[in-house]
Order: structure tokens, then C-alpha cells, then sequence
């Protein structure tokens, strides 16, 4: 499975969107909740999960959409599953990371 990867930057803050490939071009509603996977915000590289990792844990927030993402998400510490939000199926998690 591949994620696509990309790094967001503004000002000193670095923010990582994560997304499962497969994914990409989704529009995804449900109860009033909707993930848009068509734009730029998720458009980034495929990067292997050790080079995501890496990424993911020096930046200042995650924004994780599907199975694989989440998956490395939990496995770096940077969500908690009560923190995963569902939209049609589709796991999503956002987080904002404090480093001491």
C-alpha cells in the first residue's frame, strides 16, 4: 500500500498531510461530515513508511486520511484510536504535535 505525502509549511510550523493513495480524488460525506481528497491539500509524493514516519514525527500537526495512514499514525504515537473520526468508512485523524 502507498500514501501520498505532503509537507505544508508556514512560517516556523511544519504540518504533514498523509493520505492512502487509493484514496486520492474522493469526495467522501456522511452525517453532515466531509473529507475532500480532490484538491492540493493531500496532492503530495508516495514516500515509503519510513521516511513518513520520520516526517511525521518532527512536524508541528498530522492531518492522516485512511487505513495505512492511521496505521502509522498510531505506531509513531501521534493519535490515539479515540481520536479516529470515520466518513464513509474511511478512518481520519488530526493531530497537533507539542515537542518539549
Amino acid at each position: 500500500m502507498t500514501m501520498l505525502v505532503k509537507i505544508h509549511k508556514k512560517e516556523s510550523r511544519t504540518i504533514i498531510a498523509v493520505c492512502d493513495t487509493k484514496l486520492m480524488g474522493q469526495l467522501l460525506e456522511e452525517n453532515g461530515k466531509q473529507l475532500d481528497l480532490r484538491g492540493e491539500f493531500y496532492k503530495g509524493e508516495e514516500k515509503d513508511t519510513e521516511e513518513i514516519g520520520d516526517l511525521i514525527r518532527n512536524s508541528d500537526g498530522v492531518n492522516l486520511v485512511g487505513e495505512e495512514a492511521i496505521k502509522l499514525g498510531l505506531q509513531e504515537g501521534v493519535i490515539d484510536k479515540e481520536h479516529i473520526i470515520t466518513i464513509k468508512g474511511i478512518p481520519h485523524a488530526q493531530a497537533i504535535l507539542i515537542h518539549e
